[in-house]
């Protein structure tokens, strides 16, 4: 259920319209009409699809930016069109209702008649003279229902663990979208197995067997989750049903590795077969699947997710492994009890599972880059260590722990463990929890932007002209500078969306004009998500997730500063784009040489601001004789997660594609390029290898 105080509404005068805001995900966006609204309520429960919060408003146009997938349905919910691009649609007497995939999911119920223009910039719902139209907004905010307690025994944790599966919203293939798939119940230890009366996974009639050992058992259970699958022991990993099927995993060698492509092979092809369901559009990978494939994708959409399971698992993984979306996450994990509490977190992200193997690094005086961690300071080189002289360390012991887990295909890596990853992220369960616990914001995004020394005012310079350039989204960028340990104190107490931290860190803390803060003398934080572009800031950053944040960006070693205002601006600029923490390190590590001293701490799905086109986009341009070549490289979000489609306005294309990494490159002209280019200010990586702002290209 969908809790209505989540959403907020505001009537607009310039340009008219009606603001949505999502007050706990911090996104927003606006409906355009040619005169000020004044909406009234209607009870949610009148629609036809699930919302939280309902209005009426009377209008002769609706307007969208473009970016916004557009559906038009019967009054039953039926699928009538997939408005494309550049291609109006006209509509009768009748009620309808128009889907609006934006920010926040919206429905209009309305009476016909009325036409669709999508155009360049907007898309416009226009109606037969001032029309009622009911509006119904659900939020994408998903959080677990119930907590569940297991003992360390792994029978018991497979119980738990088998219970993920009751958060999935429909066993059909529609599963597949990230709107159907809620967040599953949280696991804490305990002395004794406790799952709350109701916590049941579907009745799918799959069940998971795999011998009691965590280190079995952790990997699938992202997999056991998708499916709403039974998890019990058993003497060998295999995956059963009640008709007799099973798949036996290639056990113990490839384990991981068959999980992995079962995971991806079953989701990929629900993905196309739901296209025969709710949402039939006209999507790449199926086209290119069913030039491969003898499969009826109407008869496997109406069978059981069992029956469609063993049908799926009889075509060979090699014939579609090049369609499945680029996967967002591999988490790597120590297989300890106390894993067991970041598992609801990271399946919720459809993550694979991997357990950690070999034995960690120990770096005793140099970052993981080779590059010096002390002593690097001189009269010509500036770093942001504390006071010369001072010691910078991670704030451990002189010898520190580092692990570099394993590269896999996935965009993002993370890591669950005691050690320090290098080219991972770092997750800790009370980063997730914070989460959970985040409060209702009311406002504009809200960034600090703190300088302790005046040497670096570059940075601050270029991130404040970063952050809040964006039009109709409002932003409460404040510059502080000099700060005292008790200024710098308050500064973190208060509720803040983001935190930009330029100046110096050693192992006694954050340096200010008087002295040290230490992070970790601090009871609370209202930072939700931060940048400590500081050398060494790792244990800074951990201390102000375990003091309430969510997430941060930290250093590993000492850095030096011309360097650092390189990597600061960039990252900033992808932040307010609407990538997320994990997914802006990932790019800005490619394009500096300091980039590999840097990782994130906590959630690095958190972010600070929303894409315009809800979906983060990396372009890549080549010139060619008389044209270009543009590959289009999207970034999978909380809310637009796996499963999620884009439709790039490119070209004359209206094809939609899984979004996550490289979906596909398009060979366009010089004004199609431009149009592209002028819908919103994402990064750009030309053929030299550099990267620059689509607003800042010159054709």
């Amino acid at each position: 259920m969908v809790n209505e105080t989540i959403l907020t509404f505001e009537t607009e005068t310039d340009p008219p319209g009606l603001r949505v805001l999502d007050q706990v995900e911090q996104l927003q966006y606006q409906l355009f009409t040619p005169e000020r609204l004044s909406p009234t309520p209607v009870d949610a429960g009148s629609f036809q699809f699930p919302v939280g919060s309902g209005l009426q408003i009377e209008t002769e146009e609706i307007s969208v930016h473009s970016g916004v997938a557009v559906t038009v349905r019967d009054a039953e919910g039926e699928m009538l069109t997939q408005v494309e691009q550049f291609e109006p649609e006209s509509f009768g007497e009748g009620k309808y209702i128009i889907g609006l995939s934006a920010q926040v999911q919206t429905y209009l119920e309305v009476s016909g008649p009325f036409e669709i223009q999508p155009r360049m910039v907007q898309t416009h719902c226009v109606f037969d003279g001032p029309t009622a139209v009911d509006v119904g907004f659900r939020s994408r905010h998903t959080q677990p229902a119930t907590t569940i307690t297991t003992t360390e025994d792994p029978v018991d944790m497979m119980a738990a663990i088998g219970t993920f599966g009751s958060a999935l919203k429909s066993t059909s293939p529609e599963r597949s979208f990230p709107l159907n798939r809620g967040h599953p119940p949280q696991v804490e230890l305990g002395e004794s197995l406790d799952i709350p009366t109701g916590i049941d996974p579907p009745d799918t009639g799959i069940s998971i067997e795999v011998p009691p050992i965590r280190d079995v058992i952790y990997p699938v259970a992202t997999l056991a989750y998708y499916l709403g699958a039974e998890l019990v022991p058993g003497q060998t990993p295999r995956l059963v049903t009640n008709n007799g099927f099973e798949h036996s995993f290639d056990y113990p060698q490839g384990f991981e590795s068959d999980v992995e492509q079962r995971l991806k092979q079953l989701f990929l092809l629900d993905c196309v077969a739901r296209t025969e369901g709710e949402y039939r559009i006209e999507m790449h990978e199926r086209t290119v699947l069913d030039r491969r494939l003898d499969l009826d994708w109407s008869a496997l959409y109406e069978q059981s997710l069992a029956r469609r399971l063993e049908s799926y698992l009889s075509v060979p993984y090699e014939l579609v492994k090049d369609q499945v979306p680029e996967w967002r996450l591999t988490v790597h994990v120590e297989p300890t009890a106390e894993t067991v509490r970041q598992l609801p977190f990271v399946v919720d992200d459809l993550a694979v599972i991997r357990i950690a193997h070999g034995p960690t690094t120990t770096v005793p005086s140099t970052g993981p880059t080779g590059e010096p961690t002390r002593g690097a300071r001189t009269d010509d080189v500036l770093t942001r260590s504390g006071s010369v002289g001072s010691r910078a360390t991670t704030g451990r012991d002189e010898e520190t722990s580092f692990v570099e887990p394993e590269r896999t295909d996935s965009l993002e890596q993370a890591w669950i463990g005691d050690d320090i990853p290098i080219g991972a992220s770092k997750l800790v369960a009370e980063a997730f929890e914070n989460r959970l616990d985040r409060e209702v914001t009311e406002g504009d995004i809200s960034i600090s932007i703190v300088v302790n020394d005046s040497r670096m005012s570059k940075e601050r310079e270029l991130v404040d002209q970063a952050y809040g350039d964006r039009e109709n989204l409002p932003f409460d960028v404040s510059v502080r500078s000099g700060l005292t340990t008790v200024e710098l104190r308050e500064t973190l107490r208060e509720d803040r969306n983001f935190l930009h931290y330029i100046g110096h860190i050693d192992e006694a803390g954050f340096e200010c004009v008087d002295g040290r803060l230490d992070v970790a003398t601090l009871e609370q934080t209202g930072i939700d998500a931060f940048l400590l572009n500081a050398c060494n800031s790792y244990q800074q950053g951990l201390s102000l997730v375990r003091a309430g944040a969510i997430g941060g960006i930290v250093t590993l070693a000492e850095i030096v500063n011309d360097r650092a205002v390189g990597i600061g601006e960039t990252i900033a600029r992808l932040l307010n784009t609407g990538f997320p923490l994990r997914a802006a390190l990932t790019i800005a590590r490619a394009e500096h040489v300091l980039g590999g001293q840097y990782i994130v701490v906590g959630d690095g799905g958190m972010t600070v601001s929303q894409s315009r086109s809800q979906t983060p986009t990396l372009l890549e341009i080549t010139p060619l004789d008389d044209c270009f070549e543009v590959t289009i490289q999207t970034s999978v979000t909380d809310t637009m997660a796996l499963g999620a489609v884009y439709v790039p306005y490119i070209g004359d294309n209206n094809t939609y594609y899984l979004s996550s990494g490289t979906i596909d490159t398009f060979r366009v002209s010089g004004d199609e390029l431009t149009e592209f280019l002028d819908l919103e200010n994402v990064p750009v990586k030309l053929e030299d290898g550099s990267m620059c702002w689509s607003y800042d290209l010159s054709l």
